[in-house]
């Protein structure tokens, strides 16, 4: 399998070429039972290997995305590189971190947590690769943004990393960070369940053509719109609702025991059921036009601009080709008019998150 579709990331990074589906790492080790090194090894390889030579992978992982918050997802990403050196210059490695060191990770987007946050990730990396991005997984609301960039930029001029990131920011925030240092990529969550408000107000076309008709920055379009006017490539996570979306999940039950998902409330048993109509209506769209249910939606997702890169999660190699092959699924205006219809219809039930998440910072 050979992808054809790519794009570029923004910023300082422009002159990056990755796959226009991304890779998700954060499942591999955030979970009681971490997935075996091989098992996680051979679904990055698959993606990789699926592109065409002097593309990239864009990798995202975690300073945090170890069970009980520990940096086990880097520690796994550092032992890959070591058993696959030449894998290093054919990846963007992504890590989210600057939250807070304790029980409750809060952002702490000061110079010192800054500084603390990205020399531990260059620590865990141990040299097998290089930090291309960081990104502070939540703009803290007390400390001035300005500052924090200002920090980044000064690790960055100290080698520490190469281009900066942003994630969970609205787009007036995302401006203000883009006036300090070109911004290569902001972190945002999308899917087609979390859109229904979008979708109400309109499609992504009449909005992202008349931006200052959307008056509210804290929107999955304004800041789409925000990112395309900046040259800011945006990186969409959970495009497949946290796996609800690929029809695979049938009941509460079949998630593990201590799986992040058990406490969201949207998988919840009474949201659960209301909400998967909207897995039923995706997936007759999926088998009429002969491609799954996940690659539907990762196809959708991807159509809401030539800057926005899917990024789903994968532990399986052959998931990982699936996902990949969708960066080629061509939607027609009439595909795309379907799929708005069912997720205008879908009045999806439960909040993305069950506490304070600090979203849209």
């Amino acid at each position: 399998m050979c992808i054809r579709v790519t794009t570029s990331l923004g910023g300082t990074a422009s002159n990056v070429t990755v796959g226009k589906v991304a890779h998700g790492l954060m499942m591999m080790t955030w979970t009681p039972n971490q997935v075996p090194d091989e098992q996680c090894f051979e679904a990055i390889k698959a993606g990789v290997d699926a592109l065409p030579p002097g593309t990239k992978m864009f990798l995202n992982g975690g300073e945090f995305y170890g069970h009980n918050l520990s940096t086990a997802n880097l520690e796994m990403i550092a032992r890959f590189f070591e058993k696959y050196p030449d894998y290093a210059d054919k990846t963007f490695l992504s890590i989210k971190g600057g939250l807070r060191p304790g029980a409750v990770p809060l952002p702490d987007g000061s110079p010192a947590n800054l500084r603390r946050s990205v020399e531990l990730i260059n620590e865990k990396l141990r040299g097998t690769k290089r930090l291309d991005l960081f990104q502070s997984a939540r703009v803290d609301p007390n400390v001035s943004l300005e500052e924090s960039i200002r920090t980044l930029v000064e690790l960055k001029q100290e080698g520490k990393l190469d281009h900066i990131g942003m994630s969970e920011c609205s787009a007036e925030t995302l401006r203000r960070g883009n006036a300090i240092h070109p911004i290569a990529a902001v972190e945002i969550e999308v899917s087609p369940w979390e859109y229904g408000e979008e979708a109400k107000k309109g499609t992504s076309s009449d909005i992202i053509s008349c931006n200052p008709c959307w008056s509210s920055s804290s929107s999955i379009l304004s800041v789409i719109a925000a990112a395309e006017e900046l040259g800011i490539a945006v990186i969409t996570y959970s495009p497949l609702g946290r796996g609800f979306l690929t029809g695979q999940i049938k009941r509460p039950e079949d998630i593990p025991e201590g799986d992040l998902r058990r406490s969201l409330p949207r998988f919840q048993e009474d949201n659960f059921k209301h909400n998967f109509a909207i897995v039923d209506a995706l997936t007759a769209i999926a088998r009429s036009k002969n491609v799954t249910s996940a690659q539907l939606s990762i196809a959708w997702v991807a159509s809401l601009g030539k800057h926005v890169i899917p990024l789903p999660g994968s532990s399986h190699a052959k998931r990982t080709r699936e996902n990949c092959a969708a960066g080629d699924i061509e939607l027609s205006t009439e595909d795309i008019a379907e799929i708005n219809s069912v997720i205008n219809a879908a009045d999806v039930k439960g909040d993305r998150y069950a506490h304070q998440a600090y979203l849209w910072g």
